[in-house]
């Protein structure tokens, strides 16, 4: 089973929010997804806003309402295939707790923003090469996407590989992070997906 972990800070708005996207996507294709924030409200469930946009989105109640934040640590980023950061404060935090997970780390629109440029064919064939174990597929793709990020030019601005972090603010920055969420994870599920079915 290929398991996907989601951070960000207080792991109660971003990454539950991206978690349980995740999961409700891809719980039917050996997929799982989890969260875990670098400074946690520890025990503190989702936002009421963060829970709202998920609902909105169809995720079933009891899979937001499940939902407790917990304190990233390195056991967290032993296991996951991919760990998506929601900045790259984030990502900074979780390769520095666990530097073997460098290469399968990344932040979440920036790995959109590098299998946007790859498609669903050359996804396909570069998974195959590595077999039919999922883990290995994924493997293969993430590298992948690491060998074409010098040929992608950059965002002018770094912080368009960031998520907006909500906490505290007004609605209107809740739907702005689901905003750049929701295409991030669209592209990340097809990644999934992909190597999961050879």
């Amino acid at each position: 089973m290929l398991e996907v972990l989601t951070v960000c800070t207080g792991n109660i708005c971003r990454s539950p929010f991206a978690e349980v996207i995740l999961r409700d996507e891809l719980g039917g294709r050996g997929i799982t997804a989890a969260s875990a924030g670098v400074k946690a409200l520890v025990d503190q469930p989702m936002t009421p806003e963060a829970a709202a946009l998920a609902h909105a989105y169809g995720v079933p109640d009891d899979l937001i309402g499940a939902h407790r934040a917990r304190w990233l640590n390195e056991n967290h980023l032993r296991t996951p295939a991919l760990v998506l950061a929601m900045t790259r404060e984030h990502r900074r935090a979780a390769v520095e707790l666990a530097p073997a997970a460098t290469r399968r780390t990344f932040t979440v629109r920036e790995l959109a923003r590098l299998a946007a440029h790859v498609s669903d064919d050359d996804a396909r064939s570069v998974a195959d090469t590595a077999g039919s174990d999922p883990r290995a597929r994924l493997d293969a793709l993430l590298a992948h996407l690491v060998s074409v990020r010098g040929e992608i030019e950059a965002p002018a601005d770094p912080s368009l590989d960031d998520v907006v972090d909500p906490y505290r603010r007004e609605w209107e920055v809740y739907e702005q992070m689901a905003s750049e969420l929701m295409p991030a994870l669209g592209e990340t599920v097809r990644l999934l997906a992909i190597a999961a079915n050879p």
